[in-house]
């Protein structure tokens, strides 16, 4: 006996990755249904070997559905989700509406898989920004051996996290500076992407700090621990797919790299990459259609006492996304539903 899953924004990059990572991950289906707004109704979307059509939201009936994975915006999420928790579905949430509730847990499953179990106050759990996925999977089982007292992080964030008009805008204005008779402008970022790097995702606050910074650094506190310092600063580089981090941790006890490096070898989610020589590290296009979270160019920082630098990359729309969804799910089945 399986489930019977929706998957909200199924035409969407992230929707369209969930599909591929249920029947990738033989997720035990009973029923599936691949939901869109109305402009979208009907359009073909692969899943396995079958293909769906989509069917419409804004009508659809979530009652006797296991569980909802929604990969669309805050606004629809906020209109919807509480409809389909309403019915008893429960919904696995991407976008950022219920991160930071108190009532809503948020999870990273090789991190606090446990917390699944405080879904039942609103019937919604939340999946976590994508630069935060990929870095608590990296930092927790360090965490769990010498208690990080500090994270400094600097992302280079691919073009992706912005969705198809991200991918779409990089494309567009690579093709317009090889051809120059292209006119072509963008609303999609504050400057040109293609051959450039932006330090600035999502809107500026009024400490200087954009939203994105601050997702890294309230989800992290949320996810591992409210004792842990973290700055960030989050740039859009033109990579189609993958998120890299620099991060600097400073930890309460030694931790010696040659150490850090056997725990995340053995820690669940994490691939270590780490010669000493060219190519010896994970780069984005590397990491593409992966599961893991790649981590490479682990070394000391002899500028503090307790220090370590690290590098790690992820797919975004994997791990920082829809496999983490998924996997929400599993643990949701494991220790909650219990079927299939």
């Amino acid at each position: 006996m399986g489930y019977k899953v929706v998957v909200v924004g199924a035409t969407g990059n992230v929707g369209r990755e969930m599909l591929n990572i249920l029947a990738e991950r033989e997720f035990p289906i009973d029923e599936i249904a691949a939901l869109a707004s109305r402009k979208s109704l009907g359009t073909e979307i692969s899943f396995g070997d079958k293909t769906l059509k989509t069917k419409d939201l804004d009508t659809f009936d979530f009652t006797g559905w296991d569980i909802a994975l929604f990969a669309v915006g805050s606004t629809a999420t906020k209109e919807y989700a509480p409809k389909a928790a309403a019915t008893g579905c429960i919904v696995i949430d991407n976008s950022s509406l219920y991160r930071y509730d108190p009532d809503v847990p948020l999870v990273v499953p090789e991190v606090n898989a446990d917390a699944v179990l405080g879904y039942h106050k609103k019937n919604i759990i939340a999946n976590p920004n994508c630069s935060t996925a990929q870095m608590v999977v990296a930092l927790k089982p360090l965490h769990d051996r010498a208690r990080i007292k500090r994270v400094v992080v600097s992302t280079y964030q691919s073009v992706s996290g912005s969705g198809k008009a991200g991918i779409d805008t990089l494309w567009d204005e690579t093709k317009a500076i090889y051809n120059p008779t292209d006119n072509y402008s963008s609303e999609t970022y504050p400057k040109q992407i293609a051959f450039n790097v932006i330090p600035h995702i999502d809107v500026f606050m009024e400490d200087g700090s954009t939203k994105e910074e601050w997702k890294m650094v309230a989800e992290t506190k949320k996810i591992i621990d409210p004792k842990i310092k973290v700055t960030a600063t989050c740039v859009r580089v033109p990579v189609f797919v993958g998120h890299s981090e620099a991060i600097n941790i400073e930890f309460e006890d030694f931790l010696d790299e040659d150490e850090a490096r056997d725990i995340l070898r053995e820690a669940p989610g994490c691939m270590v990459i780490d010669k000493r020589e060219d190519g010896g590290y994970v780069t984005p296009i590397e990491c593409v259609g992966d599961y893991a979270t790649f981590i490479s160019r682990i070394r000391q920082d002899s500028t503090i006492d307790n220090g370590l630098n690290i590098w790690v990359v992820s797919d975004n729309l994997r791990k920082g996304a829809a496999l983490n969804a998924v996997q929400i799910a599993e643990v949701l089945g494991q220790k909650v539903l219990k079927k299939g």
